[in-house]
């Protein structure tokens, strides 16, 4: 994976950045140490590592807004950091870079149960935001495979999803407001603890903009009631496309689930080794929770299960107890853990529409035994968002290189179909060169017009989201960052005759 060659000015002054860094931060919240920055030196797309310039762990936003300005003045790149958890090279810096790391930015700031939203910083984990409203009855939607570890942060910035979206939709249908740090280290607010914000749709271009824009530091999020009740079942079944064409049929009927994971067979033996969940010997399973009073989960699992024997499944299991539900569950929220017990892998993170899982799911077997390379299929059935898993072996010469190409036919396939490259976990640097092939060049160049705007001098998270070429020829055609200014929450906009 190609990256921007760095500027041989911004490495040698080093020094110099650091000391200004220091300046405005304490001792212990900028890291030179070139073994401390082995931590930030990749994400959770490990196969791709780069150590950067330098690290900074601010822990308000006046501190992240002071960092901003310095790497500004200083014509420095700066990459945002929530976790580390992007599985697309969402974080990944170039060594002329400076991580700015937001993990110590996770305090709740407000919590108002009456106009139900939450204000945290950025730095929280997506996990602990329910886990500070839960003892009063509520809860946060949106909920990843990596909530115990990934940040809010990273959630705005991907645009992250979950088991439970099918219901509740996406971080973009739970994010009220944002505080955030433009590129010259102007602080400004979009949105707020209200239904809709005035103008321009701000916050909905900030959410999913992969850091591209600036540097959220706080975030204001929808929180709802718990609800009365919640109930999976799980279905097995004799193929892949038997349980997609499962899927479809139920979405077809009007049913909404609160959620419908996929498994096939790869993947539930590996839960299995690493769980002991319970689940069936099956080559797909279906993992399906309705919730609402105990006459609603009747009458949907009824529906359900009555769609489901259409398909002549192998095994028909509805919880009874809470332990059962955690059982059901408990392989599913392990997959991507476990599916580490076969070998390296990539997750992709293409989406479809529903009716075309059983043609996708078969082709993406066919492909697999094309390149000769194991994959896993563990994902969000509902919305169609797959997330198949190609196995490599990293200590092969090639193999990288064959699950690449491998993964480039699975998105293209998703976009023939009438899907998109990236459902939740973001282009980064993984999809970028495959942006050609869902979008015109007319289309790119009208969102590098937007980040224009926002970031003038393009120092913000590097070699991301774009084509590198066309990303490089843009910053080189930029003023230079002490000539650059961000757009002040002011300005009017020139007006010539």
């Amino acid at each position: 994976m190609d990256m921007p060659v760095p500027d041989p000015d911004i490495l040698a002054r080093k020094a110099e950045i650091s000391t200004r860094l220091r300046s405005v931060l304490p001792e212990d919240a900028v890291i030179t140490d070139e073994i401390e920055l082995k931590a930030y030196e990749c994400d959770a797309l490990s196969a791709y590592r780069c150590p950067p310039l330098c690290a900074v762990l601010p822990a308000t936003t006046d501190e992240v807004s002071a960092i901003m300005r310095i790497c500004h003045d200083m014509g420095v790149p700066v990459v945002p950091r929530g976790s580390g958890t992007s599985l697309a090279g969402g974080a990944l810096p170039t060594s002329d870079s400076v991580i700015l790391g937001v993990a110590r930015m996770a305090d709740v700031l407000e919590t108002n149960y009456a106009d139900r939203y939450i204000r945290v910083q950025s730095g929280r984990t997506n996990l602990s935001v329910t886990g500070a409203i839960e003892e009063d009855g509520f809860f946060y939607a949106p909920d990843p495979s990596s909530q115990l570890a990934c940040a809010i942060a990273g959630n705005i910035a991907m645009n992250s999803g979950g088991a439970h979206c099918l219901k509740y939709g996406v971080t973009t249908n739970n994010l009220m407001g944002v505080t955030m740090v433009m590129a010259d280290g102007e602080v400004v607010e979009l949105g707020g603890p209200h239904l809709d914000a005035a103008g321009l749709d701000l916050l909905g271009l900030v959410c999913g903009s992969e850091g591209q824009l600036g540097v959220v530091t706080e975030a204001t999020l929808r929180i709802l009631a718990k609800p009365e009740g919640a109930r999976p079942v799980l279905v097995g079944f004799s193929s892949n496309v038997v349980a997609g064409a499962c899927v479809s049929d139920i979405i077809k009927a009007g049913i909404l689930p609160v959620a419908i994971e996929f498994m096939d067979r790869p993947c539930i033996e590996a839960t299995e080794a690493f769980t002991g969940a319970g689940y069936p010997d099956c080559e797909a399973l279906l993992i399906i929770e309705v919730e609402g009073s105990e006459a609603e989960i009747a009458d949907q699992l009824g529906r359900i299960t009555a769609i489901a024997r259409r398909h002549d499944p192998i095994e028909i299991r509805e919880s009874a107890s809470a332990d059962d539900s955690a059982r059901i569950w408990l392989g599913r929220k392990s997959a991507f853990g476990a599916m580490g017990q076969k070998g390296d892998y990539i997750c992709l993170d293409g989406t479809i529409p529903v009716g075309e899982l059983p043609h996708v799911l078969e082709r993406i077997g066919e492909l697999s035994s094309q390149y000769g390379l194991g994959v896993g299929n563990v994902f969000h059935a509902g919305d169609g968002n797959m997330h198949p898993l190609i196995i490599y072996d990293a200590n092969k010469p090639g193999d990288l290189d064959k699950a690449e190409a491998m993964g480039s036919d699975i998105l293209r396939l998703c976009v023939e179909v009438g899907g998109c490259l990236t459902g939740e976990h973001g282009v980064g640097i993984e999809k970028r060169d495959l942006m050609g092939v869902q979008y015109s060049p007319e289309d790119l160049e009208l969102q590098m017009q937007v980040k224009d705007v926002f970031d003038p001098a393009w120092l913000l998270n590097p070699a991301k989201v774009f084509p590198l070429e066309a990303s490089a020829k843009r910053r080189e055609n930029q003023t230079s960052p002490m000539e650059a200014q961000s757009p002040k929450a002011g300005d009017a906009v020139p007006h010539t005759s």
